[in-house]
């Protein structure tokens, strides 16, 4: 889906709850891999791997200038002859630590095994956000969670576009804090600076 699609959808999707919350979840992406410096890893469920959503977040990463949002997809059935961008395997969940961002897309409760590993990253200090089930031990687990139950007006696949386009915008809400008082010492530098009004 492309930009133009993608502001498509958006204009149909005005007035729905689900332009917030896209955009709060790629908010909350995009600020904990830039306030930790990256380290964003990314996987799915044995039968569905957010490959799609991978290569958008690289492309997102390029157009922003941010290049934390570049994604590791760690894949279930790595082997070690895949291109490399391809090669990582669930090993790479078990290096998981404090400062890094793990991404799981799925479109049902994940495996067992998956939930371990994920439950692992996390007491390891991983930064944990879940796309996908509602209900679950995965968004129990998760500090951010952006249900798509089934049977929702949109499906994950359709999601993930919204929120790939939402963590690559640069005008995402300014967070609070120096930023926030910066402008506004700047707005009121422009207003004591600007010539009086002409009366005539």
């Amino acid at each position: 889906m492309d930009a133009v699609r993608v502001a498509l959808l958006r204009e149909v999707l005005a007035g729905t709850e689900w332009l917030g919350a896209t955009r709060h979840f790629a908010g909350t992406l995009r600020g904990s891999v830039v306030s930790h410096g990256g380290g964003l890893l990314l996987v799915g469920t044995p039968e569905y791997e957010p490959w799609h959503l991978a290569a958008h977040l690289v492309d997102e990463a390029a157009w922003s200038g941010t290049p934390e949002l570049a994604p590791t997809l760690v894949r279930h059935d790595a082997r070690p002859t895949d291109p490399a961008h391809l090669a990582v395997g669930l090993g790479r969940l078990e290096a998981a630590r404090r400062g890094e961002t793990l991404l799981v897309v799925a479109p049902g409760e994940p495996p067992a095994a998956l939930l371990e590993r994920v439950s692992d990253a996390r007491r390891a200090g991983a930064t944990l956000l879940s796309l996908g089930p509602e209900a679950g031990e995965l968004p129990a687990l998760a500090h951010e969670v952006l249900p798509v139950p089934d049977g929702s007006e949109l499906d994950l696949d359709t999601v993930q576009h919204l929120v790939s386009a939402a963590a690559g915008e640069n005008a995402l809400p300014a967070r609070r804090g120096r930023r926030r008082l910066r402008d506004r010492l700047s707005r009121l530098a422009d207003l004591l600076t600007a010539p009086p009004p002409i009366r005539w």
